[in-house]
């Protein structure tokens, strides 16, 4: 019977064990067989995140809160990850919910692939949510506020807000009726054809006038654009080196012989400035230019006076004049 009882009392020991394990890997797996580093990260505000809440990294469960503590003007919050969990150091920690009432996580994004691994005890960089209490005030305020703005439309306070404009519609009947009256005049003499506008509505002499012009202006379009045409062969036949223009331009032989002519015609005028030759002699030598002056006010002496003389006479008083 001792027997027995202690064999039943060993088994029951043993279903207990088992039943703790399975409730521990449901809950999310013992931390002593499934624990890897820690690492921290601080925030200003946690909201209602504490121990034993999961750690996340796209959507998927890699950890789990260890511990919060207050750091001066920070709350730091020690995160326990699972072991071969691969968090990068540029990865960043926020705390957000599963809903209105869910349940409180931290989230951690994957980081650069360049990044190197977190290393046990690496503080990470955080990012801070908007407080839900913080929002929920908001949309109280904003719930007030179209409250008050409803009651002031409602019941003598509508009426209030209407009575002066009804007054002033009132107050501005007759000017009101002799607007209309006048805009009836207008629409009616626009319908019989009278005024500038009538006639551009009813008058198919204008029509005709105006179709001519649009007419004329699509041909004129068509020469333009026969020119615009033209212009590109062109300009095609110049760059191809055709005619005298696409010679100028593309012809080598013409280029060096206007380039040769140039450069000569830039030493004969260096020449001539230098003095240089009969030409520059005739520039630049003063002497030569008296004797010009002198030679021709001998030929004009020597003029004078030859209108009655005979050829014979004209050539010995020339001659003597000159020589």
């Amino acid at each position: 019977m001792r027997n027995s009882l202690e064999t039943r009392l060993g088994i029951f020991f043993a279903l207990v064990v088992v039943a703790a394990f399975l409730l521990f890997e449901l809950a999310g797996g013992l931390p002593i067989f499934n624990r890897g580093i820690t690492l921290f990260t601080e925030f200003n505000s946690i909201g209602d995140l504490k121990p034993g809440d999961p750690v996340k990294m796209g959507g998927v469960p890699v950890g789990r809160v260890q511990g919060v503590h207050l750091t001066g003007t920070k709350v730091q919050v020690e995160l326990g990850m699972n072991k071969d969990v691969v968090v990068k150091t540029d990865s960043k920690a926020s705390v957000r919910f599963t809903g209105l009432m869910g349940q409180n996580f931290v989230a951690l994004d994957f980081g650069s692939e360049k990044a190197p691994a977190a290393e046990n005890k690496t503080t990470l960089q955080s990012k801070e949510q908007p407080d839900l209490a913080a929002i929920m005030s908001k949309l109280d305020a904003a719930a007030d506020g179209m409250q008050n703005m409803s009651k002031s439309f409602s019941g003598e306070e509508f009426s209030k807000l209407l009575g002066p404009l009804s007054d002033m519609v009132k107050d501005s009947q007759p000017k009101i009726s002799a607007i209309l009256g006048n805009l009836q005049n207008i629409t009616t003499a626009i319908d019989n054809g009278s005024g500038t506008v009538g006639k551009l509505i009813k008058d198919d002499s204008l029509y005709t006038m105006a179709y001519s012009v649009v007419t004329n202006i699509n041909a004129s379009t068509g020469d333009l654009k026969g020119m615009i045409a033209d212009a590109k062969g062109m300009l095609a036949s110049v760059n191809r080196g055709e005619g005298t223009l696409g010679k100028l331009v593309k012809d080598e032989k013409l280029y060096s012989e206007t380039t040769t002519f140039m450069t000569n015609m830039k030493e004969i005028s260096e020449k001539i400035n230098k003095g240089q030759g009969t030409v520059g002699k005739l520039v630049n030598d003063e002497s030569m230019l008296k004797n010009i002056k002198l030679t021709l006010q001998k030929v004009e002496n020597a003029t004078e006076g030859l209108e009655d003389t005979g050829p014979l006479s004209v050539i010995g008083t020339v001659a003597g004049r000159l020589f």
